[in-house]
C-alpha cells in the first residue's frame, strides 16, 4: 500500500512493511525477483501529481481494455486492480491439442489523504495509460495570495 501524498509537515503516516519496500526497491519485489521467469506477475508504473487543485494518478498499463480495470474506494484506501485470464486452444488435427493458458493480475492499494472529494473521484483510460483524477476539497485547495493592509 503507497500513501497518495506527504502530509503539511512533510512526515508520511506510518509505513507499512509493504509500501516501505517499495520505497526502498522502486517497484514490488516479486516484480524485481521474477522479472525474467513469465510469471504472470506485472505490476505496472504508476506517477502520483499533485496540483493546487487535485491529485493526479497515471497507471501505465498497454494492452488492457477499459473493462480490464477495477477501481474501489473503501473509506480512504484506493485500489486498482486487474485480472486477466485467457485461454487458447489449437486443435491441429484429432490425435493432438495444444492448450496454452495465460493468466495476469496486480493490485495496487493507495491511501488517500482525507483532503480528496471521495464523490468527485473519476477514471479514464486512453492508449495505454489508467488515468485517475481526485479533485481536492474546497477549503483544501490552494488560496491565491493575499495582502492584508495594516490599520
Amino acid at each position: 500500500m503507497t500513501t497518495l501524498a506527504k502530509l503539511s509537515n512533510g512526515s508520511r503516516t506510518a509505513p507499512t512493511l509493504s509500501s516501505w519496500i517499495e520505497d526502498w526497491f522502486g517497484k514490488d519485489v516479486p516484480t524485481r525477483l521474477f522479472g525474467d521467469f513469465h510469471t504472470g506477475l506485472n505490476v505496472p508504473a504508476v506517477n502520483i501529481k499533485e496540483t493546487g487543485d487535485s491529485y493526479h494518478v497515471e497507471v501505465a498499463a498497454p494492452g488492457l481494455k477499459k473493462d480490464d480495470f477495477e477501481i474501489n474506494l473503501d473509506n480512504n484506501l484506493l485500489t486498482i486492480s486487474s485480472e486477466i485470464k485467457e485461454e487458447n486452444t489449437d486443435e491441429s488435427n484429432e490425435r493432438f491439442t495444444r492448450r496454452e493458458f495465460s493468466y495476469s493480475s496486480f493490485r495496487r492499494t493507495f491511501t488517500l489523504p482525507e483532503t480528496v472529494e471521495a464523490d468527485k473521484i473519476s477514471a479514464k483510460y486512453h492508449d495505454g495509460i489508467l488515468k485517475i483524477d481526485m479533485p481536492k476539497k474546497e477549503q483544501a485547495k490552494k488560496k491565491p495570495l493575499r495582502t492584508i493592509e495594516i490599520s
